[in-house]
């Protein structure tokens, strides 16, 4: 990498434009937004698959250039042979589809001046996976990358990734995304007392039932918002609770901003990890609503318990807490709540992270390179 011009950075992930099925969506925005602002280049390469490119949220932005490749090898060696000019190339988990080529793949593409990067947007599930499966392919490829990224996670994780023999590995934590994330006015689709916003996944659906369908058939005069995809079936609402299908990301705000509390499940890997706020926390956040969240490891990390979030561990807890929440508390709490992650954790503080960890990285592997560029850069600058 010439440190005189702009780096670059080849990113394969699920993708970047359509957060249909896609959760790590606003992850992916915000990040690599915040990395192009301090000076890099950003490709994202997406699979034409799960019918994303038919459920946009978002058109091509002008801080990524997006590539999206056919669902075929030639598809697939066709951006992989493109990839390989950038100085980070970086595989995100979760792609969909040919996870197990790219993984495999991208180390091969490590020639000098490249550093290639994992980044483990589901860290707890990945674990499980390589835990539980002797023959899991990833299990020989994690040591060949320089750099184990993760959405969270905290020490549990980091110590695991080590022992299956990562380099290093760093949690990169959710953040919010003040331009995409804040308050707007309440929209009569999502008016109610509680909402949840969240796909149906089987290692989430318990979790849901317990925190928020169960408290719902509990408190009959109370109205209740589910927002997220594959809960039209096969599924028996009670009759207080409001479904609204999938929410576009353009509508993220006015469902947090509708209803007078809103709800954050952890999925059961999640619970248990500990340290690994998903996105919807700061998404609520930055939109000043009183956010619920059930227990987790960690939490007062990102955001104060019985001050900037209300937090619960059982379905009876949530039923006490609807009784004892008015909207004047709702208000306060989503005040501070919002006041806290702009001044600590917003895109721009993950990215000034990143950016100096890519750096430590580049200084790592090729020293006097880095150095003498450097060097040249400060005189260039001295001179009358």
């Amino acid at each position: 990498m010439n440190m005189n011009t702009k780096p670059a950075l080849a990113m394969f992930g699920s993708s970047l434009v359509s957060a249909y099925w896609n959760g790590a969506a606003t992850y992916y925005r915000g990040m690599l937004r915040a990395l192009h602002e301090r000076g890099m280049d950003i490709v994202f390469y997406e699979p034409d698959a799960y019918q994303r490119q038919q459920h946009r949220d978002i058109p091509d932005p002008s801080w990524a250039r997006v590539v999206v490749y056919p669902v075929s090898a030639e598809g697939l060696q066709r951006a992989l042979a493109e990839a390989q000019s950038a100085d980070f190339l970086v595989k995100a988990s979760g792609v969909g589809v040919f996870d197990e080529e790219l993984e495999a793949e991208l180390p091969r593409l490590s020639r000098s001046g490249k550093i290639t990067i994992y980044w483990d947007v589901d860290a707890p599930a990945t674990l499980e996976r390589m835990r539980t499966n002797q023959t899991d392919p990833f299990r020989e490829q994690v040591a060949r990358y320089d750099l184990v990224l993760t959405y969270g996670g905290g020490q549990p994780v980091i110590d695991e990734y080590h022992r299956f023999g990562a380099r290093e590995c760093v949690p990169i934590y959710n953040a919010l995304d003040p331009s995409t994330h804040y308050a707007v006015s309440g929209d009569a689709r999502f008016s109610g007392d509680m909402g949840f916003l969240g796909n149906r996944l089987p290692d989430r659906e318990a979790r849901v039932r317990e925190f928020f369908l169960e408290p719902a058939r509990r408190c009959p005069r109370r109205t209740f918002v589910l927002g997220g995809s594959g809960w039209d079936r096969d599924i028996d609402l009670p009759a207080n609770v409001r479904y609204v299908g999938h929410v576009y990301t353009r509508d993220h705000n006015a469902f947090n901003c509708s209803p007078l509390t809103v709800i954050n499940i952890n999925r059961d890997s999640m619970a248990k990890t500990g340290f690994s706020p998903p996105t919807r926390v700061f998404e609520a956040a930055g939109a000043a609503a009183c956010l619920v969240c059930d227990v987790w490891d960690g939490i007062e990390q990102f955001l104060e318990p019985g001050r900037e979030v209300l937090c619960v561990g059982s379905g009876e807890e949530v039923v006490s807490l609807m009784d004892a929440t008015d909207a004047a508390t709702a208000r306060r709490i989503g005040e501070a709540a919002r006041a806290r992650v702009l001044a600590e954790h917003t895109y721009a503080h993950r990215a000034a992270q990143l950016f100096s960890l890519l750096v430590q990285q580049r200084v790592a592997q090729h020293p006097f390179a880095v150095r003498s560029s450097e060097a040249s850069r400060r005189a260039s600058l001295d001179r009358p």
